[in-house]
């Protein structure tokens, strides 16, 4: 995967993970746009997903990773936007399958499922992985909806 920056973004729940994630972004020398949120106080998870979101759609970032409880929430909300392919993983052999399968352009973690030691082979594997193309390239343009 060629990175360009990595948006980062989480809710209350994700802080402290979030926190790990970007000193392991910033040792490995990835650049870094951080959405937020900035600490553990209660927040809604959807204002960060659709800013992380919408930088992913304008090309301000690629990839993404967002982080918060179960991770679900900020997958459901980014997988709102044509643009973004959000990827929950809790192992490393599904953020392989995200990328390799489904061309996630972002992955989200459940912060409160994972340590850190497993969300770094999370992102190794997801930041390693290249998209297959083939059958599955037919599969991720039915993914638009369409309304006629």
């Amino acid at each position: 995967m060629e990175i360009k920056t990595v948006g980062l973004a989480c809710d209350h729940a994700g802080f402290p993970l979030k926190q790990f994630v970007l000193d392991y972004l910033e040792k490995k020398g990835y650049p870094v746009k951080d959405f937020g949120t900035y600490s553990d106080e209660s927040v809604d998870y959807p204002d960060f997903a659709h800013s992380l979101a919408g930088a992913i759609e304008s090309g301000e970032v690629y990839p993404g990773i967002a982080i918060c409880g179960s991770g679900q929430g900020m997958a459901i909300t980014l997988n709102k936007h044509q643009g973004v392919r959000a990827g929950l993983a809790w192992n490393k052999d599904i953020a392989e399958l995200i990328r390799q399968h489904n061309d996630a352009n972002v992955l989200v973690m459940p912060g409160r499922f994972i340590d850190n030691r497993t969300a770094e082979r999370i992102m190794d594997e997801f930041f390693k992985a290249t998209f297959e193309g083939g059958r599955h390239e037919r599969r991720i343009r039915k993914i638009a909806c369409e309304t006629k």
